[in-house]
């Protein structure tokens, strides 16, 4: 038994991966809600294809077990992700997953709440992980029992995640976004002032000039700084690779368990 002082599901993940030794790793919210008969062949799948993670994947028949709200926010967070990052799963917010010791001890825990899933996917998806979702059944909770997910502030939270992994994993990508955004502010404002230069010679707009030469010179900026994060980026990568190149992939025992 232990105890962990720091509140928020990401703080628990932590302290677990750092001071659990095991060759597979069982994690699923503590509210009853989902089938915990579905762990043993969650398991059998992990082992069996050397998989590194798998997803347990909520299929519910009952509106309260899990509302629509949550249902678009789950699907929206999830495209998202897989819009960036690549490969992606169907229920990528799930709190029952099958994890191995590669991927454990490979997985740099940065998230305090419900954003660790999140985290967790993105960690699979950068070092192209074998994983697998399975369906499994989700029911509503308890009497008496509450959700302390709330649909706005921890979707933000977890969109917030998003954004931030996506600047520390993908800051090429990030920071050529917002180069490519003020470029296009730079053009659209600079055209009007270009052809009355043309027709007339003069340049009636000063500041206006001047913000769009600004404006690309900010766009330079944020290129190079993608260029020297992603170059930084990458080395993390290949650390984190290495850390989970130096554990054995899951299998049986020979006993079969």
């Amino acid at each position: 038994m232990r105890k962990q002082e720091l509140q928020g599901k990401g703080h628990v993940i932590r302290r677990m991966f750092a001071d659990v030794d095991a060759d597979v790793y069982v994690m699923v919210d503590g509210d009853a809600t989902y089938d915990a008969a579905a762990a043993r062949p969650m398991i059998e799948k992990l082992l069996d294809e050397k998989l590194d993670m798998v997803v347990g994947t909520r299929v519910s028949t009952e509106l309260e077990a899990y509302r629509q709200g949550h249902r678009f926010g789950n699907w929206l967070l999830t495209e998202l992700t897989g819009r960036i990052f690549g490969r992606t799963f169907n229920d990528m917010l799930s709190g029952y997953r099958i994890l191995s010791r590669r991927f454990v001890k490979s997985y740099p825990a940065h998230a305090g709440g419900f954003e660790v899933e999140t985290e967790l996917t993105v960690h699979a998806l950068e070092l192209n992980m074998p994983v697998a979702e399975q369906a499994t059944r989700y029911i509503s909770r308890m009497d008496g029992s509450h959700s302390k997910l709330s649909t706005w502030r921890d979707g933000w939270r977890i969109l917030m995640t998003i954004l931030k992994l996506t600047k520390n994993g993908k800051p090429l990508f990030f920071f050529g976004a917002g180069a490519a955004g003020r470029s296009l502010i730079a053009i659209v404002l600079a055209l009007p002032l270009l052809s009355t230069y043309l027709h007339t010679g003069l340049v009636p707009r000063f500041p206006t000039a001047i913000l769009c030469a600004a404006l690309m010179v900010l766009a330079g900026i944020f290129v190079v700084c993608g260029l020297v994060l992603d170059t930084v980026t990458l080395g993390r990568r290949e650390q984190k690779h290495l850390t989970y190149l130096s554990y054995p992939s899951p299998e049986r025992n020979d006993d079969g368990t």
